[in-house]
């Protein structure tokens, strides 16, 4: 399922400079979360972020691949990079 996602998203998320490093489907507690970590070789910014949840969000409904309700988190691959300006 992961990889599926992956495809679906990336050539989407690389138009705008950025590609997906991992895609993870994971159950927390009662929870679906659907990880997508990002990178790119700048440091990506709070903005960067918000506009890649903006491109990956109605791919993922439109293609309807997840049963179940679930929680979005798109983060970096190193978490500490991200700038807030």
């Amino acid at each position: 399922m992961e990889e599926k996602i992956k495809k679906l998203l990336e050539e989407e998320v690389e138009k705008v400079g950025v590609r997906i490093d991992s895609v993870k489907l994971e159950k927390e507690d009662n929870n679906l979360f659907l990880r997508i970590v990002i990178d790119r070789d700048e440091i990506i910014d709070l903005d960067k972020c918000v506009e890649v949840t903006n491109i990956i969000n109605p791919l993922l409904d439109k293609a309807d691949l997840i049963e179940e309700s679930y929680t979005l988190d798109v983060s970096t691959k190193e978490k500490g990079r991200i700038e807030n300006e």
